[in-house]
Order: structure tokens, then C-alpha cells, then sequence
């Protein structure tokens, strides 16, 4: 079957835009192949820094032959009614309708109209003008005199299609004055020139031959592996940079990894911000001392073309970058370092945080919180010193300059400074995770000062009525909760959200100068402890346990300590995996819409306090007694935490539950005895929902 190739041609697409470009390119030419009646085998899509091209494999020559049928007035119906059908239909005469019989609505005309399939290369030089001119660029603009918006000046078309065993035509068409063809371009500087393709195979080969690698997964591939070596040869270890690989891999058609050095003084300068500089000025690699783990002063920088000199003109160029832009980072680091960390933290207070509040007023009011959170006199002096540093670096030059070193600077400035290392730790720590891969603080200090941050952070927009909604979550605030449950759940801190939600609260207002606006305290403070309970729901499904498990034990009174939380849910998982808690759950679900369905009927809610003078027969009893005990055993294991004992004391309920159903009829004839049977039923779902409130819980 035929395969089609197409290859936009242009000035150099931002790499940020390649993935994206190329995956919309491929979504908006298949898409539009299927719905004219183009199935397709397969398609692949690539990208280099000056092209997007799509290969689609099997496709048909033509699109099927269809069958259309319309519908007409009955036979006898009148003649303006008759002309207007074979207008429609395209009928040149009521004779070429056929009749259809209609045992109920009698005989009736209908027109059948057989459609040739198109030719795919007439579908395709349809779809594909129409693509380019829609196409959904992040930012595009018009080039030159035409009306063709695109990243950048697109330059050329190669669209063919056919067969391969034969000759592919050219898919023919006109975009802006841009006319299809089967040609392309090498690299601009090693292969200019034009090149004449057939298919995908051949496309490859002589692009590849044209110093271009088509897969910018292989380019990637290409970088990796070569830089590692050159790095090997020099007895260093390459600083991996997963991103940045990514990112030289769309800037680059032909990669040419050089190595370069820098000035040792620079290493004065944390690796931090030394890998930070060069990654962002020069897009380059560092590498470090296999034996010191520490920054040696040499990086990889990948050229795009093979020089004719090895690289030493282009490995000078960057060297005389690199040297100018660590020069500022010395300059920086030397600069920031010469003010105490105190001296930048009051100017925080010029600096606004949100609204009209500062940013010296949301510190002050984290610093008030950590007091909550600290479990000892000495920590809380700690945490207390390291959330007044904790945003000073915020002022510094270096920061400034690179914000994603806030709180690494920091700590290092706190360091030379000779602050406490724990207090040092927390000022870097506070913000952690900022992911799902990024690891918890576990240093006593670093965990009070991020809990206080964070729930400050989330207090603040909560009182300005600014919360998350749908995908939108502009000041992060649902990575702020789910931070602080990594945190207490990877700690195994013991904490009472709602205890602490209004001490954040207050603490909002003693570093408020301005007085706090937005919802109501008890509201929001609510409505963010109901927001908590939908982040804790994400992170348990995300480690496996079931989300209505966590409404269950949400459901219940007094609800705040996300650790027992997480163990309730834990164990609630494990009782209902087995068949008595399986099973348990059915008895409580029959039990439950009974009493719903005869609480209805009678006007009344039935207690659970059923009368043992009143059974009727044993099976009440054994039942009542089974009860009884289970309920004890529950309230004692939650007492002490033990949540596995609960569950098991709920499984020795099952016999007597469904032995219950099975041989006693709860509906009886005699008013009191059924009445004294559903409040059997009540005490059941009393004692079971100690545990969880088991009507949240699905299936």
C-alpha cells in the first residue's frame, strides 16, 4: 500500500516547541486522513531544529466507494413534492427511484446513489494546505507579504506518496506561494543544497548523508553517549541533565559534543550556581571529580557542525561566555555574601507578596506558626531563626539572577556565615517536595519550617478566597498540601489539621500589618480541612489504597491526623480484601437500606439500642451478644491505635450477621418484635461504623 511523506521546511522552530509541533502535526493530518476514509498502518512523527515531518505507512489509493440512500414521498404524492426529491437526490426522472414497499405507511420512493471513492493524493492536497494554515503554534506571526502565520519563515513543502515498490508522485499544492515538492535541505552549513527524496527510507539515508539526523531520540541518544566519553577520557563523570539533553537535542541537527574549560578561581562558587550559569547562558554540560564528587572546571558543549579546526574556535567562543558569565556569578556570589543574611531579610518588607500584604508579613506569620509544629524548646528556636532567613535570599544577586537557586543560596550564605547547620538545612529544606520525586525534609527543623510555610501559604490564599479551580492552580497550592502530607506521613508525625489550620490562622493575623480579608475563619478553615481530605485521597490512590476507603474514614467525627488516617485506610483496605470483610460489607449495605427504607415508611429513626428482653428467637441473641462484644474490642483497639484489632474484632461479626439474614425475617408481623429487629440493624451499622463509616465505601 502507499505511504505518504511530508516534510515542513523553515527557519529554526524553538526547541521547546518541536515535541508539541510534531505531535500536533501527526493528530491534525491522520485525523483529517480517517475522517475522509484514509485508514493508515502506521505513523511516525520527528523533528530537528529546521523541520517537522510526518511518515504515514499504508495507506489506500483511494478513498472507499460509498452507497447513499435518500428517502422520498410516497408513490402517487404530489408533483412539486416529486421534483423537489429528485433535486436532491440528483434524479433526472422519477423512474430511477426504486420503490419500496411498506406494509404499514404503503409504497414509498427512495433514490440510491453510489460515490466514488476519491484519489488519496486529492484528499491529501486538501488536508495538508489547510493543516499548515491552521496550525496551532504557540506563537507564530506572518513572514514577508504573505498571510501564512508560522514560527518562523517556512521555506519549502516535501509532500509525496506512493507505493514502495514504484516512483512516489508529488502530492501537488500551493501553500502562500509555497508549491509542494520532493525536495528538502541538509544542513545548513556542512551539506547546503537541495535534495531530491523518493520515500521515508531514502529521505533518512540522504538527510543523514546530508549531515542531518532525522530522530531527535537518537540525536539525544548521540549526545548522551558522546559526551559521556569525552568526559571518561578525561577521567571525569558527566553531570546528567535530563532536560537539558532534551534541549540541545532541538537545537542541534548534527551533534558534536567539545569539552572546554574555565578558569579554576570560579570553583569558589557553589556547583549550583556554577551548573545554573553555564546551563543557562551556554546550554552546556558540567563535569565532576569522580574522586571529590565536587565541580572540576571543564564542560561539554555541543556544537552543530563538524569544524575543520576540531571545535577550538567554537570551544573558545564558549570558554569567553562561560568566563564572562561566571565572572558576574563570582561577582554575585562575593557581593551577597558581604550583607548578613538578617540585613537582606528586612528587605523583604518592600517586597509584596500578594494583595497589598509584603512579603516580610508572610514570613512574620510563618515564623509565629513554628512554634505549633515543634516538638521540643531547642527546635523551636531553631525553626524559628531559619523561617526569619528562610526568604531573605530572595534580595540576593544570585538569586535574582537564577530563582531556581532560592533557598540553596540561602543555605550556603548561611553557611559562610557560620549559622547553625540545622538552621542552614532548613532555609534550603522548606520548600521541599516541590514534586512527587523530590525528596521529604527529615531534618527535625526543616520539617517545622516547611509544615509552617506551607500551611501558611495555603491559609493565605484561602482568606483571599483564592483557591485552585478545575486545572487551575496558579500560586500551587494543591503541591503545598500534598507537601505537607508527604511530609507528616513520611515523618509519621502525629498533627491535628484543624488545630493547626487555626493557628495558622492567627498566626496570618499577628503578621498581618494590614488585617486579613476574604472568607469567613470558620468557612475557609473548614473548606480547606475538606480540601486536605481530597489531596490525602490523591496521594493513597496514588500508592494504591481506594479513595472511597478515605471518605469512609474521613466521614467520621474529629477526622484531622492524617498518620491514623492513612493507617485507617490501610487497614480498612486489608480487612475488606479478605472474604469477612467482603462479606461484612454486603451484611452492612442490606442492613443499612433496610433501616433506610423502613425509617422512611414509619416516619422515625431507629436507635441502636435493641431490647435482649424482646428476641424472639436465639439468632437475635447470638447476634445482639456477638454485638456486644465486637463493639468493646473496637472501641478499646482504637483507643490505642490499633486499627488491625479493630478490623479483626469487625470480622467475628460475619457468622452471627449472616446467620441472622439468613434465618430471621426482620419485616415480622408483630409490630414490637419488628421494631426491636431493626434497631438490631441500627446497632450493627453503630457498631461497624466506629471503624469507618462504611455507607461511603463502594460495592
Amino acid at each position: 500500500m502507499p505511504d505518504l511523506l511530508l516534510e515542513l521546511f523553515s527557519e529554526e522552530i524553538p526547541a521547546r516547541m518541536q515535541k508539541r509541533a510534531s505531535d500536533d502535526l501527526k493528530k491534525l493530518v491522520t485525523g483529517s486522513l480517517v475522517d475522509a476514509g484514509l485508514t493508515y498502518e502506521a505513523a511516525r512523527v520527528f523533528a530537528t531544529p529546521r523541520r517537522l515531518t510526518l511518515s504515514v505507512t499504508g495507506l489506500p489509493v483511494k478513498s472507499p466507494d460509498t452507497l447513499e440512500e435518500r428517502k422520498g414521498p410516497r408513490v402517487g404524492a404530489p408533483e412539486q413534492a416529486l421534483a423537489g426529491f429528485m433535486k436532491a437526490a440528483g434524479l433526472s426522472s422519477i423512474d430511477e427511484a426504486e420503490v419500496v414497499e411498506d406494509g404499514k405507511k404503503g409504497s414509498f420512493y427512495v433514490a440510491r446513489t453510489k460515490r466514488e471513492g476519491r484519489a488519496a493524493t486529492d484528499i491529501i492536497a486538501e488536508i495538508v494546505p489547510d493543516v499548515i494554515r491552521k496550525f496551532p503554534w504557540p506563537k507564530s506571526m506572518r513572514w514577508g507579504a504573505g498571510s501564512l502565520r508560522w514560527v518562523r519563515p517556512l521555506h519549502s513543502i516535501l509532500c509525496t506518496f506512493g507505493p514502495e515498490t514504484e516512483e512516489p508522485e508529488i502530492v501537488a499544492f500551493d501553500v502562500d506561494g509555497i508549491k509542494s515538492g520532493d525536495t528538502t535541505q541538509g544542513h545548513r552549513f556542512m551539506a547546503p543544497g537541495e535534495i531530491t527524496v523518493r520515500r521515508f527510507e531514502d529521505y533518512v539515508e540522504k538527510l543523514e548523508a546530508a549531515k542531518v539526523v532525522l530522530d531527535p531520540e537518537r540525536r539525544a541518544d548521540m549526545i548522551r553517549a558522546d559526551a559521556k566519553t569525552l568526559a571518561f577520557a578525561q577521567g571525569l563523570d558527566l553531570v546528567e541533565d535530563e532536560a537539558l539533553v532534551n534541549e540541545v537535542a532541538g537545537l542541534v541537527e548534527w551533534p558534536v559534543p567539545l569539552m572546554g574549560s574555565f578558569d579554576a578561581r570560579f570553583l569558589e562558587v557553589p556547583d549550583e550556581a556554577i551548573r545554573a550559569t553555564i546551563r543557562a547562558n551556554q546550554k552546556c554540560f558540567v563535569l565532576t571529580d569522580p574522586k571529590t564528587g565536587k565541580l572540576t572546571n571543564r564542560f561539554i558543549a555541543v556544537a552543530n557542525i563538524e569544524a575543520k579546526d576540531g571545535g577550538t574556535k567554537i570551544t573558545a567562543g564558549n570558554e569567553r561566555v562561560i568566563a564572562a558569565r561566571l565572572s558576574d556569578a563570582k561577582f554575585f556570589w562575593e557581593t551577597d555574601l558581604a550583607t548578613k543574611l538578617e540585613e537582606h531579610a528586612k528587605k523583604l518588607d518592600g517586597i509584596v507578596y500578594h494583595g497589598e500584604r509584603t512579603l516580610a508579613e508572610y514570613s512574620a506569620s510563618v515564623v509565629d506558626l513554628t512554634d505549633f509544629f515543634a516538638s521540643s524548646s531547642d527546635e523551636a528556636k531553631k525553626a524559628e531563626a531559619a523561617a526569619k532567613l528562610a526568604k531573605a535570599d530572595l534580595v540576593t544577586e544570585m538569586v535574582g539572577e537564577f530563582p531556581e537557586l532560592q533557598g540553596l543560596m540561602g543555605k550556603y550564605y548561611a553557611l559562610a556565615q557560620e549559622v547553625d547547620p540545622d538552621i542552614a538545612a532548613a532555609i534550603e529544606e522548606h520548600y521541599k517536595p516541590q514534586g512527587p520525586s523530590d525528596a521529604v525534609p527529615s531534618n527535625p527543623v526543616s520539617i517545622v519550617v516547611a509544615l509552617a510555610d506551607k500551611l501558611i501559604q495555603l491559609a493565605w490564599f484561602w482568606q483571599a478566597n483564592e483557591k485552585p479551580t478545575g486545572s487551575k492552580d496558579p500560586y500551587a497550592l494543591r503541591r503545598a498540601a500534598l507537601g505537607i502530607i508527604r511530609i507528616v506521613l513520611g515523618n509519621e508525625l502525629r498533627i491535628r489539621l484543624r488545630d493547626a489550620i487555626a493557628k495558622a490562622d492567627s498566626a496570618l493575623a499577628v503578621g498581618s500589618k494590614k488585617g486579613v480579608s476574604g472568607a469567613d475563619a470558620e468557612d475557609y478553615q473548614a473548606d480547606l480541612l475538606s480540601f486536605f481530605a481530597d489531596r490525602l485521597k490523591v496521594q493513597l490512590r496514588d500508592e494504591g489504597a481506594r479513595h472511597d476507603l478515605v471518605d469512609a474514614v474521613f466521614a467520621l467525627p474529629d477526622q484531622d491526623d492524617l498518620l491514623m488516617i492513612a493507617r485507617r485506610v490501610e487497614a480498612l483496605g486489608a480487612f475488606l480484601d479478605t472474604d469477612d470483610g467482603a462479606n461484612l460489607l454486603t451484611a452492612y449495605k442490606r442492613a443499612a437500606n433496610i433501616l433506610r427504607i423502613e425509617e422512611k415508611k414509619d416516619g422515625t429513626e431507629y436507635p441502636a439500642t435493641p431490647d435482649p428482653d424482646a428476641f424472639a428467637v436465639q439468632e437475635e441473641r447470638s447476634l445482639f451478644d456477638a454485638l456486644e462484644n465486637a463493639r468493646g474490642e473496637v472501641v478499646m483497639a482504637l483507643e490505642r491505635e490499633d486499627f488491625a484489632d479493630a478490623m479483626t474484632a469487625l470480622s467475628k461479626l460475619r457468622g452471627p450477621v449472616d446467620t441472622f439474614f439468613d434465618d430471621v425475617t426482620v419485616n415480622a408481623d408483630d409490630a414490637a418484635v419488628r421494631a426491636n429487629r431493626l434497631k438490631l440493624l441500627a446497632s450493627i451499622r453503630d457498631t461497624m461504623d466506629r471503624v469507618a463509616v462504611f455507607e461511603k465505601i463502594g460495592g
